[in-house]
């Protein structure tokens, strides 16, 4: 089954964030993680949400998703993106063929 992740980033120091991006890249697609999107270009069709930057990952199942997180490699720079963000988390599993 996948993994959705959804992330709403409003940042506060963009030098580090891009820092955080750049490295932080090649270590999701290492680990079977899929940028999807992220940037800062959203439309919002309804509602009142105003999300700042939006970040979509998809990964191969909950397990690489688990595993990426709490990767030693990760660790610095969660914490640097912790320190430098706000964000907003969704997860959404969703089994093979399986669409709502």
């Amino acid at each position: 089954m996948s993994i959705y992740l959804i992330l709403d980033n409003e940042i506060h120091d963009h030098e580090a964030y891009d820092r955080y991006k750049t490295a932080v890249k090649p270590m999701v697609e290492a680990a079977g993680g899929e940028y999807l999107t992220r940037d800062g270009q959203v439309d919002v069709m309804a509602g009142d949400w105003a999300p700042s930057r939006v970040v979509i990952f998809k990964w191969p199942n909950q397990s690489a998703l688990e595993a990426f997180m709490s990767s030693e490699e990760y660790q610095p720079w969660k914490t640097l993106r912790e320190s430098v963000t706000t964000t907003k988390t969704l997860v959404r599993v969703v089994g093979e063929g399986h669409v709502e």
